[in-house]
């Protein structure tokens, strides 16, 4: 499975806010540029817990470059304070789920 690609965005007086494309319905914030890739993992990893449980299925993730030719995220990278990738949470439990 590829990584899951996070945008995040950060306003000034505001905290750092995160945005899944390939994860509908999962977002974060971090206070600190610090805690965001511990934020996004835990809200990666709360996301496909839920999901799996529900038995919804994960969607697919994509490369960075597709997505950056998504209409719908395009315009999101223009004004983004960084774009990281983590790995998908819990290997195991998507495995099973699968």
């Amino acid at each position: 499975m590829k990584p899951y690609i996070v945008i995040v965005h950060k306003d000034e007086h505001s905290a750092y806010g995160m945005s899944f494309p390939d994860a509908p319905g999962c977002f974060s914030a971090a206070d600190e540029i610090d805690d965001i890739f511990a934020m996004a993992a835990e809200a990666l990893e709360g996301w496909t817990e839920a999901m799996i449980e529900f038995g919804d299925p994960l969607p697919t993730t994509r490369d960075l470059s597709d997505i950056k030719a998504d209409p719908k995220w395009a315009d999101s990278f223009e004004d983004a304070e960084l774009v990281i990738a983590l790995p998908a949470p819990r290997p195991e439990l998507i495995q099973q789920a699968a």
